[in-house]
């Protein structure tokens, strides 16, 4: 199998995933107890030296659920009837979590309201108040 192209500049060696056939559950029949379906891809994160460092601890914190106790990522795909489109489905789940990853998050900077913004802001809660001032009961009595 040719190694899966994330990016132009990541693509993962099929050494690094370990595929597991299982039986699916749900509808199909007769089809369900005699075919094993259902996919289990295993990404050995431990062993990777395709992606690089920042991008692996960034996918360590997106994958939650997925990492599971040796540090490899385990997706499943069971939603289709064929084998080869649940491997299909995990493939496309696994390249989306990685791309996902490989995006730096932009750093916030901290910035002030302007004078004229906050003064802006105080003028009009003033006009409010003063709006509900003349609201009140008191104009009755």
């Amino acid at each position: 199998m040719p190694p899966l192209a994330i990016s132009p500049e990541i693509s993962i060696p099929d050494e690094e995933l370990e595929w597991k056939f299982i039986r699916s559950s749900g509808p199909g029949g007769q089809n369900v107890n005699k075919v094993s379906s259902a996919v289990q891809l295993r990404f050995l994160l431990p062993v990777n030296t395709s992606l690089p460092v920042a991008v692996r601890n960034r996918l360590r914190r997106l994958a939650g659920q997925k990492l599971i106790d040796d540090g490899s990522i385990l997706i499943s795909a069971r939603s289709e009837r064929s084998q080869e489109q649940n491997r299909r489905a995990a493939l496309e789940r696994l390249a989306a979590l990685i791309r996902s990853a490989s995006v730096e998050p932009k750093i916030r900077k901290k910035t002030r309201p302007t004078r004229a913004s906050q003064e802006r802001r105080i003028e009009s809660k003033k006009r409010r108040a003063s709006t509900k001032r003349q609201r009140s009961g008191r104009a009755w009595e």
